[in-house]
């Protein structure tokens, strides 16, 4: 059951108590950049259908940016993609990023259906689905 009456504040607050965040400009910083590498590793049809059920300050953090070439990694590792979150967010260690997205993950499950929670972890590479699916 999607969870559209969820505020943007609740999110990031529910965020600062689950990754165990200072602040809630971390927990604005942190989802922003778990959404950013979500974004390059959903397929276009996906990352539309998940920014449709997010308010619209995360749906801007899933669709911004863009690269020159973009193939998806289908077998990207869990490490490297929380590298990348690691990098967006300023943090540096990949294992804490592993955690957070984790509680990233577990709040934007809450806005979503099970049709569509179904087709994220479909669409995510298996070491990232796991974790999407665990959360």
């Amino acid at each position: 059951m999607s969870n559209n009456t969820m505020t943007l504040e609740t999110f990031y607050s529910k965020l600062v108590q689950r990754a165990g965040l200072r602040t809630v400009d971390h927990a604005a910083q942190l989802s922003g950049a778990v959404l950013h590498t979500l974004g390059f590793n959903l397929s276009g049809s996906v990352k539309r259908q998940l920014a449709k059920a997010l308010p619209d300050d995360l749906a801007r953090g899933l669709t911004r940016g863009w690269r020159l070439i973009h193939f998806r990694n289908r077998n990207l590792s869990l490490h490297r993609f929380a590298k990348d979150v690691a990098l967006h967010s300023g943090n540096t260690d990949p294992l804490y990023a592993e955690q957070a997205t984790a509680a990233v993950f577990h709040l934007l499950k809450q806005y979503c259906d099970a049709d569509l929670t179904r087709a994220v972890a479909k669409d995510l590479s298996p070491e990232i689905r796991k974790l999407w699916n665990a959360a």
